[in-house]
């Protein structure tokens, strides 16, 4: 009898619509393949849903909040169903960006130099010296993500916004310049490196999503010892968080520094996106792996205490 996989999509966090996409075209691979697929778009009765289904497998598809910091794998385990992915306390910990900065500058991975605030300290003037990025301490995809630019007066308007829904703990980083890249952990091996030139003048969300808001250079155009470097310290990041499955660390480059000083990792997504844009099943496909037998490998990698 066919494999019966619970493709977990959707749910309540700001990136609802990428993991909606992400869902579909994981559950379209599977069943093409002849697994047995319940596609769930995730709400809070989730553990009634699948006390009814009785999967045998959750293939987590879920970006953000209530998805990938841990409550749905805390959820999974209790009920002791087999899930994809990285387990509560990586999910937990890489979620949180401070805490995860810590985990990784211990561990000897490069990290942005940064620190905590609140959204109103924030916004009352700058807490560092400009260029800076302000970003949510626990949400993905750009959301909620600004830079401060020098000779900007006072920290963006948006900040003061009552309908702000990105929690009231922020990131407040000092801005890298250079180049963006990312690179992905699929098998316990390290992928290729991908440049992502955005055609706009931030890697935002509509960058990231949007057909033509960035261009991917794969491989990246780095001198050999920076981009092996990039490859180690995205393992190392991986293996330092206890990520499980597929993860990819994203970081920042400035090529004017001399060597590898200028590296810095920016933070590790634990459910990264499989939507047609998206990264990894690009780095995937260009390390051999077809769309589908990543989907598959995912399905057959599922387990508990993970």
């Amino acid at each position: 009898m066919a494999k019966h996989v619970a493709v977990l999509m959707g749910g309540w966090s700001a990136e609802r619509p990428v993991s909606l996409r992400s869902g579909k075209a994981c559950a379209d691979s599977l069943e093409r393949q002849g697994f047995k697929v319940s596609r769930i778009d995730v709400g809070r009765d989730i553990p009634a849903v699948l006390a009814d289904l009785k999967p045998d497998v959750a293939l987590v598809m879920l970006h953000g909040r209530g998805g990938e910091d841990g409550t749905v794998q805390g959820v999974l385990e209790v009920m002791g169903i087999p899930y994809s992915h990285s387990g509560v306390f990586a999910s937990a910990v890489a979620m949180q960006k401070d805490a995860a900065k810590l985990v990784l500058a211990q561990a000897g991975v490069p990290v942005a130099e940064g620190l905590v605030a609140t959204r109103q300290e924030a916004s009352k003037g700058h807490l560092i010296a400009p260029p800076y990025v302000i970003k949510p301490v626990a949400e993905g995809s750009s959301f909620g993500v600004f830079l401060v630019q020098e000779g900007q007066s006072h920290p963006p308007q948006e900040l003061y916004r009552n309908d702000w829904a990105f929690g009231d703990r922020l990131l407040i980083e000092k801005f890298v310049p250079g180049k963006e890249l990312t690179c992905a952990v699929i098998k316990d091996e390290p992928t290729e490196v991908i440049e992502i030139v955005p055609t706009v003048r931030f890697y935002d969300y509509e960058a990231k999503y949007a057909p033509g808001g960035s261009k991917h250079e794969l491989p990246a155009k780095l001198l050999p010892k920076v981009y092996q470097e990039v490859r180690r310290l995205t393992l190392a990041a991986h293996r330092a968080l206890g990520c499980r499955g597929v993860s990819r660390a994203d970081f920042r480059f400035d090529d004017r520094v001399e060597g590898i000083g200028g590296l810095f990792c920016l933070e590790v997504n634990t459910q990264p996106g499989m939507t047609e844009t998206s990264l990894v099943p690009e780095l995937a496909a260009y390390g051999g792996i077809s769309f589908d037998e990543l989907a598959r490998w995912m399905v057959e990698d599922a387990s508990l205490n993970r």
